[in-house]
């Protein structure tokens, strides 16, 4: 047999007709693939020719906010309060606070994420000369900080006369001693109008905690804080608003009247954005609610859904939502899919509603059925812009509820908004998950969601380092340096892929050990 020349292999691959492996859209062909997982398909790798930390991760929410990271933690009652939607955003991505809880609860955690970390302080806590150390000693355990300007009547726009830190307190033995006799009248200030970079100098230079900001005639107008410094050195990708430089919060509510009046609280908390949270959201209620959003807070970023088909897409797009939610019983606690036959195999519902709705500039989630990096990257590669988790941040130390032990294993509490554990903690201000089911003021409740227990996963803190720096090497072996570019070659049918049978899912998975410790990161 005589064989090709070596040197003209790159030659001779030109002539086929087509790349290797199959474009998306042959892919998603339901009339012939039937509805896909993220299990069921792989993508074909390319050439590698750059390194994995010049990859960019950059990716749109909505219409107006980009992320540093595609990251978002879910709405459910086991995964998202402040805590967690504090450190979603110090790593680049966002948390979506839940609802199943009363209007003024939720707002608070909304605020405490608002509160959290800012470049300059526009809204700082002042004290007057009269306040007491006892006084002060209990709005630091109140606030969580203890260093507060002292103005003549202690308001902003007050002449600045000094500034009392824990130090000045902590010692001090005499609580009923008012702060004028303790606090520190030799402040270091800046004027009014330095950029915070300049600001920031003085902060690092002088060695002190806060730099107050202040007019020509002296009174106090805003704050700088050193440990909001630290928190940007050691949180470079942070998500925050470019005006505020406060951290990024989202919120969820429901469809109901009531959740405008919980919409209104949770808007003057400062929420960036919300998700109207239902399992089925081509619904007249969400699409007034839409709407209502729309008129009464123009501003405000609106996250539509759930959907699965582009029918339920165009609906809600032109009822005016700025992204949509995609996923309908693929979560790893919910069987929407089981009891209501329901639903969409979670890859061919990514694939079809962004392939319509990135048509029109509108930013897809894919929510739901996320259980690896793998899934994140495959995602999106059919087109979403973001990836909403549940299942796979259940369990960190930053979700609510107590770790308990069971079988040796340290464990947490995850469920199902529509599990009946949700349900029956649903009360008249806390209308999550029975308003997400279309399900208040049913007699027999029926349960669309389970409880269950997941192991300890850390903190957030290394685990989304993980997932960063793992979709970074993704893409490396794709050979595309962003997620952008890995959705825009996609639709080109530029990015292959392949079909996996059940022997081949197999075959790529652990296999044929007699034990194995499966330690994802370090």
């Amino acid at each position: 047999m005589a064989f090709l020349d070596c040197s003209k292999a790159m030659e001779y691959l030109s002539k086929y007709d087509e790349k290797d492996g199959l474009s998306a859209k042959d892919l998603m062909d339901s009339k012939v693939n039937g509805g896909l997982t993220y299990n069921d398909f792989l993508i074909l790798p390319g050439k590698i020719g750059f390194p994995s930390k010049d990859v960019s991760l950059d990716s749109k929410l909505t219409k107006k906010i980009t992320l540093r990271t595609p990251f978002l933690s879910s709405p459910m009652d086991t995964v998202t309060e402040s805590d967690m939607a504090i450190k979603m955003a110090l790593s680049g991505g966002i948390g979506f606070v839940h609802h199943n809880c009363a209007p003024e609860e939720q707002a608070k955690m909304v605020r405490k994420v608002k509160k959290y970390e800012n470049g300059f302080i526009n809204d700082p806590v002042v004290i007057s000369k009269d306040h007491t150390v006892a006084e002060i000693k209990a709005l630091g355990k109140k606030l969580g900080f203890t260093s507060f300007p002292v103005t003549e009547n202690g308001k902003v726009g007050s002449k600045l006369i000094g500034i009392v830190t824990s130090r000045d307190t902590e010692f001090h033995v005499g609580d009923e001693d008012p702060i004028s006799e303790i606090m520190t009248t030799d402040v270091i200030t800046a004027k009014y109008g330095i950029s915070l970079e300049d600001g920031n100098k003085i902060l690092m230079e002088s060695k002190k905690g806060k730099l107050p900001i202040v007019d020509d005639d002296g009174n106090f107008v805003t704050m700088l804080s050193l440990t909001d410094l630290q928190k940007n050195q050691k949180f470079p990708y942070a998500s925050k608003s470019p005006h505020s430089k406060q951290l990024l919060c989202g919120a969820a509510i429901g469809t109901l009247v009531v959740d405008r009046v919980r919409l209104a609280k949770l808007v003057e908390a400062g929420v960036d954005v919300v998700v109207i949270d239902s399992s089925q959201g081509n619904s007249v209620y969400q699409i007034d609610m839409i709407k209502f959003i729309k008129t009464t807070y123009p501003e405000l970023e609106v996250v539509a859904g759930n959907v699965v088909c582009r029918e339920q897409a165009a609906e809600l797009i032109a009822a005016g939502a700025d992204a949509l939610r995609i996923g309908m019983g693929s979560g790893s606690i919910c069987i929407t899919q089981e009891v209501m036959a329901c639903g969409r195999p979670q890859g061919t519902a990514v694939y079809n509603v962004c392939e319509f709705a990135n048509k029109f500039g509108v930013p897809c989630i894919a929510d739901g059925g996320i259980q690896n990096i793998g899934h994140i990257i495959k995602a999106i590669a059919l087109g979403a812009s973001c990836v909403m988790m549940g299942g796979l941040l259940a369990g960190t130390t930053e979700t609510p509820g107590d770790y308990f032990y069971r079988d040796g294993k340290r464990l947490k509490v995850y469920r199902g908004m529509g599990s009946i554990d949700a349900m029956q903690k649903t009360h008249q201000n806390a209308n999550a998950s029975t308003s997400r089911y279309f399900s208040q003021g049913d007699k027999v409740l029926v349960a669309q969601g389970v409880t269950g227990s997941v192991e300890d996963k850390g903190s957030i803190v290394k685990f989304i380092p993980y997932l960063f720096n793992g979709l970074q090497h993704s893409c490396q072996d794709i050979a595309l340096k962003s997620l952008a570019a890995l959705t825009e070659q996609t639709a080109k049918g530029l990015v292959r892929f392949e079909l996996r049978t059940p022997s081949a899912q197999y075959e790529g998975g652990v296999h044929n050990l007699h034990s194995y410790e499966k330690k994802l990161h370090n």
